[in-house]
């Protein structure tokens, strides 16, 4: 009996040094990495012996999201950065990607986190909010991966996560700037995906239900009522839970990641659920009207 809990024990941590060592002195370069969903993945990764670059826009948060990254240190080798950035000017996170390579080396693993969210009235909301909610979400992923996916090719190998969200597989009402720009990502990786199959890079593309975040917080304060009635039928999400979903699917390789049953039904099935789900929708509006 004592031969085979010894046994057992040499068995579970044999699993946690191959866990640890998938990511051992790797660079994950992370965007949104000073808080929310973003800050969660790197502090995981940190704990699994991945070195870690961060980057947002506001230097305070990146230096507080930093000291909580490195106490999940696990090797005395490992290193954190963080850079201020911000992902929609391009010149100047093209300038960011460059010293994070000059510091940490090629990036192994890119996680596009950077996103935001400004829920209102389609009549209401002026087109500068679709504009900058395109230009963070959409093209602020596009700029990172027209950089870092040259330096994965040219090494033939790597993994890029999209974050995208269960508002990128169906429209929700008063979500009209923030669907349109989750959708685009679905699209950029699923055509992305075959050309980087052939230079050994992976992908995926994940799917997080509605998560406790700064800026769920921040979306709550114009949401309109009736938005707030479809998302309280949702289940919500903390960071770190989300976070563990990306990374065991980082280790499978996974091209959709979907946290949580509601998620990954939706997101394998939204087409034959969509006209069932707008009408019951289309119902919770009615009784906020």
């Amino acid at each position: 009996m004592d031969f085979d809990l010894r046994s057992r024990n040499a068995e579970v941590q044999s699993f946690m040094t191959d866990k640890r060592s998938l990511f051992h002195q790797q660079h994950a370069f992370i965007t949104g990495g000073s808080s929310g969903i973003g800050k969660a993945t790197a502090r995981l990764l940190f704990s699994q012996g991945a070195n870690v670059t961060i980057l947002a826009r506001n230097r305070d948060k990146l230096d507080t999201a930093l000291a909580e990254i490195e106490t999940a240190r696990c090797s005395p080798q490992q290193r954190a950065i963080a850079l201020e950035a911000d992902v929609s000017d391009r010149p100047s996170l093209e300038r960011a990607i460059s010293e994070a390579i000059e510091q940490l080396g090629d990036p192994d693993l890119f996680v596009a986190s950077a996103g935001i969210a400004h829920p209102g009235y389609f009549q209401d909301l002026p087109v500068e909010i679709f504009e900058q909610t395109m230009a963070v979400n959409y093209f602020g992923t596009l700029y990172c991966l027209k950089s870092i996916v040259p330096v994965m090719a040219k090494r033939g190998s790597g993994h890029v996560v999209l974050i995208s969200s269960g508002a990128g597989s169906i429209g929700i009402y008063g979500y009209t700037p923030y669907c349109p720009s989750k959708f685009a990502l679905r699209g950029l990786a699923e055509s992305l995906r075959g050309e980087l199959r052939q230079m050994g890079i992976g992908i995926s593309i994940v799917y997080p239900p509605d998560t406790d975040t700064p800026q769920l917080a921040a979306e709550n304060l114009t949401k309109p009522p009736e938005t707030q009635a479809i998302t309280a039928t949702a289940q919500m999400w903390q960071p770190e839970n989300v976070a563990e979903a990306i990374v065991r699917g980082i280790r499978r390789r996974s091209f959709e990641i979907a946290p949580g049953l509601e998620m990954s039904i939706l997101v394998r099935f939204h087409s034959l659920l969509s006209p069932l789900l707008q009408r019951y929708f289309d119902s919770l509006v009615d009784r906020q009207r």
